[in-house]
This record gives structure tokens, sequence and C-alpha cells, in this order.
């Protein structure tokens, strides 16, 4: 068996118009940078491609240049299919203008759908139901162009399923680290695995073309087995890279070795500014319980972990990301990981239940408990692994500032100081899309929280109910009056722990 070794200039010129392709990547981690730039150089020299799908299932990309933007050109698409959007900010403006058809499908179900493609069976899960993935809802449609249903409603042994619609995947655009002569392809540099292999077998079966970027290509029988993600029969094209700018681990770290192994080392760090970041992932780790797995968010809740191993709780739990790594956190890779797996397999164990925890962004919420987090006005953030994560998790944390933009607050002597208030409410009445279901959540005995820098609500049966007010906050002027709806409270309204509001560790390590 022989590969073909080509430039990416050279490879993109295999893409013909109207097909479909696959792209991975994780922000920036184990993605084919080169290899999308030159299919814009190309469409922009040539006019050629048109009208390709695209799909892909993690957000890929700086959001302005880099990522899944090359591919922000009229024309080249006419439609795609997508899991977080935030990061393409160009895809975003062809959505909204609509200039091609777009979707919105949970990220987890776009990941195990690669597989059910290589595997022949259907795409069937929970994961969507009563958000607007569901098509009694918006069916995961962005714009009035796109009219085709991709997602239809089942029922099977009395209980309601959502069906994804497949299509055929004619390229892949994946990477790996190095290939050898027949083709084997090797990740021991790459942060995550996340869906390379399952995507090669679909493209595979499809009868498609494999293209994958490498870092170099080495004499056959060198690479160690046990590096060896990709088997060499299912890649027909290798792209060794022309510049390794085009190859970075990440987009902020061209190769640190503290990504891919395990080093104690790497774990530690400065202290922590006392921030409101800071404030906010110290109130949520007070929620964090020895001997559980956690997945984290991205956005703010990616503190949650710095916070915990700041106060030398970290190792008491299992940090998750959804991409594939389990261990310290630096969001899209992890530091230290003690484990890298499939993305697919670890959405497999969220999906049925194996997180004890979950800590999630707070962008929107209304007075039942449902959250935004996926569409807001002219931007498309997408739900990325938002809905497959909170619809599973037994404990789903929300956490966030309680107002946005502008917002300023200082702590002082154990108490919150709002310097100066944000401009927009973040409770209200409305949202513009319902990316997690309250009403759900109740149903399934999830427990529920919603963390701010200023107050703590729970979920009940009726809707929200604060709990928890941090110390030197005025109830009424400071909470109350910046909620678009009346909200309930406690009769056993508490003072949020005046710890957070110091200087100096909390004192949550063990002696």
């Amino acid at each position: 068996m022989s590969i073909r070794i080509m430039t990416a200039k050279e490879a993109v010129k295999l893409v013909e118009s109207n097909r479909t392709l696959c792209t991975e990547g994780f922000v920036g981690a184990a993605l084919a940078e080169e290899l999308l730039l030159e299919l814009q150089n190309r469409y922009r020299e040539t006019g050629s491609p048109r009208d390709l799908t695209l799909i892909y299932a993690a957000g890929q990309g700086d959001g302005d240049e880099r990522g899944l933007n090359h591919l922000g050109e009229e024309g080249l698409l006419s439609r795609t299919i997508g899991g977080h959007w935030n990061l393409s900010g160009r895809l975003q403006k062809l959505a909204l203008e609509n200039k091609m058809e777009a979707y919105n499908l949970p990220q987890g179900v776009i990941s195990q759908m690669y597989r059910d493609i290589a595997a022949g069976r259907p795409t069937i899960s929970h994961v969507g139901l009563d958000t607007f993935v569901d098509p009694r809802l918006d069916g995961g449609k962005l714009n009035t162009v796109t009219t085709k249903e991709m997602v239809s409603l089942i029922e099977i042994n009395g209980n309601e399923y959502l069906n994804y619609d497949q299509l055929p995947l004619d390229y892949a655009f994946i990477r790996g680290t190095f290939a050898d002569e027949r083709g084997n392809i090797s990740m021991e540099k790459e942060c995550t695995n996340l869906g390379v292999l399952a995507i090669a077998e679909a493209v595979k079966n499809c009868s498609g073309m494999v293209i994958v970027q490498v870092e170099n290509v080495v004499k056959a029988g060198t690479l160690d087995p046990r590096y060896v993600r990709i088997p060499g029969a299912l890649v027909d094209v290798v792209v060794p890279v022309s510049d390794r700018k085009y190859h970075m681990q990440t987009f902020g770290t061209q190769f640190d070795p503290a990504l891919s192994e395990t080093s104690a080392l790497s774990r530690r760090s400065k202290p922590l500014k006392m921030d409101i970041r800071k404030l906010i992932g110290r109130r949520c780790v007070l929620e964090l319980t020895d001997g559980t797995i956690v997945n984290l968010g991205i956005g703010l809740s990616e503190i949650v972990a710095a916070v915990a191993y700041e106060e030398r709780i970290g190792e008491t739990v299992t940090f998750t990301i959804e991409g594939g790594v389990t261990g310290g956190m630096d969001f899209g890779a992890a530091a230290a990981p003690e484990c890298i797996m499939d993305q697919a397999s670890m959405f497999d164990f969220y999906d049925g239940g194996g997180l004890d925890e979950a800590f999630l962004g707070l962008a929107q919420c209304d007075r039942l408990g449902n959250i935004n987090v996926s569409r807001f006005g002219s931007r498309i953030a997408g739900c990325g692994g938002f809905i497959d994560i909170s619809q599973n998790a037994k404990k789903v944390v929300f956490c966030g500032t309680f107002t946005a933009k502008n917002l300023e607050v200082k702590a002082v002597d154990g108490k919150l100081v709002i310097v100066r208030e944000g401009e927009i409410n973040k409770f209200v009445n409305e949202l513009v899309q319902v990316t997690f279901s309250s009403g759900r959540a109740r149903r399934s005995g999830q427990e529920i929280l919603y963390i701010t820098e200023r107050a703590v609500f729970e979920m009940t049966a009726d809707g929200i109910i604060l709990t928890e007010i941090a110390p030197g906050i005025d109830l009424q002027k400071d909470v109350l009056d910046h909620m678009e709806f009346q909200c309930a409270v406690s009769k056993d309204l508490k003072w949020m722990d005046a710890r957070i509001f110091r200087e100096g560790k909390m004192g949550l390590a063990p002696h």
C-alpha cells in the first residue's frame, strides 16, 4: 500500500464542488490549518470549488481569521452544519446574511454521528429534546433560507428521541503528528484525539477521501503503534506542513509537552488575580465534592479548575473536557492530562449519566431557570457540547456575572462592592433561544444552581429562587432591581461565604 504525499496547495485541488467536507479541531488544537488556508486561497484565485457542505463538531478558529474563518467566502459553502459557531465569525456572517443554509446541532451528537455513519446505523439521541434543536421549536435551523428538516421526533418504547439526518462525507481535513510511508498517523504531540479515527472511518466507508496534515513523514516501521491513531488503510493523502506556524499544538502554543504528557509540575501556577472571575470561581468550588467527575465548559467556568488547584483541592476531583481530555485544565487542551480519549467516547459517558457535576456558562436566564448561551441577536454562539452536558449531568452549576457589559466590582475586607453596574440584564423575561430546558431538568431530577458574583439561585418546581447574596450587597438595589421578573427569595436567605471576598487562600484544603 502506498499513499500520496502532497503539498497543501496540491491537496486542495482534489476537492470538487457540491461535495461534503468534514473538518476536525478544537479551537486551534488538532486543526489542519494549512489545508483550510489553501482551500481559501484556491477559491479566491479560481472560484472553485463551490457550494460545499461543511460539517464539524467542536468550534475551530480564533474568532477572526484562522480555522474555519478561512472558509467564510461567499459561494464556497452552500450549507454548514456545526456544533459551536462562536469562533468562526466569518461563517456566522454568511449565515446571518442568508448566504448559505446553516444548522446548529449538539457537538456530541455530531461526534457520535461520525461513528454512526462509519457503522451504517442511524443517529438517534435524547440530546436536544426541549431545546432549540427540537423540531417542535427551531430544529437547529439558524436562518430563513434553511428550510429542510434535519431533525425529527420519534418514539421508541414510549420514550421520545430525536433522529438526526446523516449525509455522505466526501472529504476529511484532519491532522496528526507524524505519518509514516504507509500512511499510518500518530498523535503523540497532539493535546487531544477528538474524532479523527471516527471521521476517517466514516469518510472511507462513504468512498470519500481522507486528507491528513502532519508535521512530517517518517520511514515505515518507525512509529510506536501505541501512538498511531489512524491506520494507513484509511488515509488517502498526507500533507506535511510547509511551516510549523500552521501546525501549532494550540493557537496559543507552538508546542508544550505538558499539554500531551502528564507532569505534576505543569499544574503549579502563579496566584490568580482577585477579579470577578476568581470570585465566581471561588463560590463554584464550594460545590465540588470529593471523588466526583466534573465537566468544565468554555468561558468563565474554566476558572473553576484554576481556583481548585490554587486551593489545593484540584486532585480530589476529576476534571474533564468534552473534547476527550481528563486531568488539569487549559481549555481545549489540559495541562498534565491523565488521559486523552476520543471525543465521541467522552460524550457516550456524558450522555449515559456519568458526569456528577458540570460548570457551564450563564448568558441569559428566565424565571423558570431556562438558559440561553447559543444565540444573541446578530451573534450565533452555537451550543457546542452545552446541550449534551447540561441535559445529562447529575448536577449543573451555571456560572457567570450577574449583569453584562462594563460591570466592575471589587472585593474589600470580605465584602463585595459594585463599582459600576453592568448595562445588560441577564435575568430576563424571555430568552432569545432555549439552550437548556429547566422543565426537562425538573422531570429528570437534576440539581441546578445559578452562581454569580453577588447572588446564588436554585431551581425549584416553580422556577428559580434566590438563596444567597454577597456580603455588602443590597438585596433590592443590587439584585432584584436588575432582574426583569419578580424572583422568589428564600425565607432562609444566606450570606455568601465571606472568605470568597478576602485576599489569600480560602483554606479549603484538608490539613
